[in-house]
């Protein structure tokens, strides 16, 4: 019996590395690579499963300071019938209703206890401070600095909407929310993405009717989790101009096989069987792309991490887009490199 293999996670690895995906890129010319996209692009969008009905937003401005020189709001908004969300906008020093309107950028935030709040600049604490520091975290704050609007949302489980936290004060279940609520979307027929996805629409729909904000001009950038559902965003919300994804560049067989590094916020039944995560972003070819890579990046590991880019890069190569995709390798760990964002979105969102 010791010559057998009993464990189900060696199984699984192995059926990993030995997967072919469906709609693997394999495409030398550009007309392969348009016939791989309008294959490929609608049946992996079917993985997401349905989403959730959109409703009015009802915004409600709930406060509105001064902060390092930005000017920032927090409104309350309607995603979905029975659900709401908590936004953050920053608005540049300088901004105002009589002037021509900014670009803006939504800022999708990565695991974490405190959702959107360091992404956007909230420093008000120590431990906050740290995990901005920790992961060049603020980019919301930032790049609002650099003269975009930008504007961000929890995903469902993170931040305000985090069902442990107040004012819901459930019980933790000893378990990851964002486990249990992909088990509660898939029962249904949705996904996690699929609820997030049209959440940050509800978020964009609001953002672009801000009269300071030119609603052509919108991207979209994340870091770990948050470039998961950059990349979502920008597949599923054509509005996108341009997105930036953070430290969420591997291949499935490795980061999510065998390193255990993935949840149920990033995952949809069947795609793995139609493509790994290099033809996932290569997909959105020719959106310009910047991905931002840390060398000592110890949840996406560089040799696997610079893998999934070069095999991203050889799609943007073959679609004529070489010119539209970016690499931000920097000397850090997990998360934003900050050296090329504010030149690429000012490139592609003018």
């Amino acid at each position: 019996m010791s010559f057998r293999n009993l464990s189900p996670q060696v199984m699984f690895e192995q059926m990993a590395l030995s997967h072919t995906p469906r709609f693997k890129f394999e495409a030398e010319t550009r007309d392969e690579f348009e016939a791989w996209k309008r294959a490929a692009r609608p049946a992996v969008r079917q993985c997401l499963g349905d989403f959730p009905p959109r409703c009015a937003l009802n915004p409600q401005l709930l406060a509105e300071w001064e902060h390092d020189g930005l000017r920032k709001q927090k409104w309350l908004i309607d995603v979905q019938p029975g659900l709401s969300a908590t936004l953050l906008v920053n608005i540049p020093e300088g901004v105002h209703e009589d002037q021509p309107p900014r670009p803006a950028i939504l800022c999708w935030h990565g695991h974490g206890p405190f959702g959107k709040e360091p992404v956007m600049g909230n420093d008000s604490s120590p431990d906050l401070r740290q995990t901005i520091d920790c992961h060049n975290y603020n980019y919301g704050h930032q790049m609002a600095k650099a003269g975009f609007v930008t504007f961000a949302i929890d995903w469902i489980g993170c931040g305000e909407r985090n069902d442990t936290r107040k004012p819901q004060h459930r019980a933790g279940p000893g378990r990851d929310w964002c486990n249990l609520y992909y088990l509660h979307a898939t029962m249904l027929g949705m996904t996690s993405i699929s609820i997030n996805v049209s959440h940050g629409m509800a978020a964009t729909d609001f953002a672009a009717s801000l009269p300071f904000v030119d609603e052509t001009r919108l991207g979209v950038m994340g870091l770990s989790g948050g470039g998961t559902m950059t990349l979502w965003s920008a597949h599923c919300d054509r509005r996108f101009k341009a997105a930036e994804i953070i430290c969420y560049s591997d291949l499935w067989a490795h980061f999510g096989y065998r390193h255990l590094n993935y949840c149920g916020m990033q995952v949809a039944p069947g795609l793995f069987k139609l493509v790994d995560l290099p033809d996932l972003q290569g997909l959105l070819a020719p959106l310009p792309l910047l991905v931002d890579l840390g060398v000592y990046d110890t949840c996406f590991i560089i040799d696997t991490a610079m893998a999934c880019y070069r095999r991203v890069e050889n799609i943007y190569r073959v679609a004529g887009a070489s010119d539209r995709l970016e690499l931000d390798l920097h000397p850090g760990e997990h998360g934003w490199g900050g050296n090329r964002s504010v030149a690429f979105f000012e490139k592609h969102l003018g």
